[in-house]
């Protein structure tokens, strides 16, 4: 019943990774939703950033304007620090609810908890495996400009808002090189794959 952690900064190819391990098995949680679902609408959440951050980040439907927070909170570590301190803990928690709910369905699987801020967040937690998907920056950049349509100079910030490669790829076990194809990245997933059903 391994917990598996697979981080990797924007547009490395981490998402790939997770939809092949699912492919094969594996039980995928997503940090990025379960954020999306905690700051649902009535949510506790909401509210608290709501209060922490005024009106201007809730939509006319009630919901987050997540363009909105993010203005608000890019390139303020202030304004970040006090996001993460309202979301991080809900987070946590519904992130172990649905890792014991899958180990309870089946104590046998394999649980991989796709999350972009590891270093930032959970690197300490008790993981049975670390998995970082790296491409170098220029790759990452242009996957961003060409396949997500932001400019060059809006992809280097989101690049540089994260921790750096270096950072990441010090605590990994494993590291999947996501530079290459699809195919590449796919074969490296299924070796992680039979490696983790080794007896």
């Amino acid at each position: 019943m391994p917990l598996i952690a697979l981080t990797g900064g924007i547009a490395s190819g981490k998402s790939t990774i997770a939809a092949r391990l699912a492919q094969r098995g594996a039980v995928v949680v997503d940090a990025d939703q379960i954020v999306r679902d905690v700051q649902a609408v009535g949510s506790p959440v909401l509210d608290e950033i709501a209060e922490a951050f005024g009106s201007s980040v809730i939509a006319d439907d009630g919901a987050l304007d997540r363009a909105a927070l993010g203005a608000r909170v890019f390139g303020d570590a202030d304004a970040l620090a006090r996001l993460n301190a309202i979301v991080h803990p809900a987070v946590r928690a519904e992130s172990q609810r649905r890792f014991d709910a899958a180990f309870a369905a089946d104590p046998s699987a394999v649980v991989v908890y796709d999350v972009p801020l590891l270093v930032e967040a959970r690197v300490d937690d008790p993981w049975d495996l670390i998995v970082v998907a790296h491409a170098p920056e220029e790759v990452r950049l242009r996957r961003l400009v060409e396949l997500r349509g932001m400019t060059a100079d809006a992809a280097q910030a989101r690049i540089d808002a994260q921790v750096s490669d270096d950072r990441r790829l010090a605590i990994a076990d494993v590291v999947i090189d996501t530079a290459g194809t699809r195919e590449q990245t796919d074969e490296q997933a299924d070796g992680l794959w039979e490696r983790l059903h080794r007896p």
